[in-house]
This record gives C-alpha cells, sequence and structure tokens, in this order.
C-alpha cells in the first residue's frame, strides 16, 4: 500500500531539493548592494506613511467579505460543472437555488451600498 505513495514521495523531495537549490544559487551568485532605498519597506512605489497599527476602513474589511463570499460561489461551480451530467435535474435544481440566493445576497450588497467605494 506504501508503494503507492512512493512516487509522491519523490515529487515532494525533488520540489524541495529544486526549491532549495535555486535559493542557495540565488543568494551566492546575486548582487549584493545594499542601500537605504532597498532597505525601505515598499508600499505601492510610494514612500511609506504613517504607522502600520493604524486603522482600517470598515469598507476595506467588507470588501474583502464580498469577495470572499462570491469567490467561495465560484469554487462550488467547479465541482458541479464536473458531474453536471450525473446529477440530472435535482442537480439543476439545487444549483438554481443556491444562484437565487447569492443573488439575493448580491442584490442585498448593492442596494446597502456595499459595492460604492467613497
Amino acid at each position: 500500500m506504501l508503494g503507492s505513495y512512493f512516487g509522491i514521495l519523490v515529487m515532494f523531495v525533488c520540489a524541495g531539493a529544486v526549491s532549495v537549490i535555486f535559493l542557495l544559487i540565488s543568494e551566492l551568485l546575486g548582487p549584493k548592494k545594499p542601500n537605504a532605498a532597498k532597505a525601505m519597506p515598499y508600499e505601492c512605489g510610494e514612500k511609506p506613511f504613517g504607522s502600520p497599527s493604524g486603522r482600517q476602513m470598515v469598507k476595506f474589511y467588507l470588501a474583502g467579505m464580498l469577495f470572499v463570499l462570491f469567490d467561495v460561489e465560484m469554487i462550488f461551480f467547479f465541482p458541479w460543472a464536473v458531474v453536471f451530467r450525473e446529477l440530472g435535474w435535482g442537480g439543476l435544481a439545487s444549483m438554481i437555488f443556491f444562484l437565487i440566493f447569492v443573488g439575493l445576497g448580491f442584490i442585498y450588497a448593492w442596494r446597502r451600498g456595499g459595492l460604492e467605494w467613497k
């Protein structure tokens, strides 16, 4: 039984070895010219301002939660599409039911202004 997992073990060992080799090569052969600009934290091409412990707007978290919600919806679509023919009409009806609830959630977020960034 463990012999069937030998290929997976070899793949993990090879991937780890290649990763370590690439890290060592870049460390040994890469340029080493430290300066003040390279030591600064990077923030979208701008000089950083304020402390990183500052507060975020609530809209940021709302946009993140909406992204996760609709991303999870897409995760449900793939397995459903793979076994669509085997599920029959019951599978189609359950997906339509699911899409109605997701659509209602989208309309609710839209009406409440969750998709607007002011």
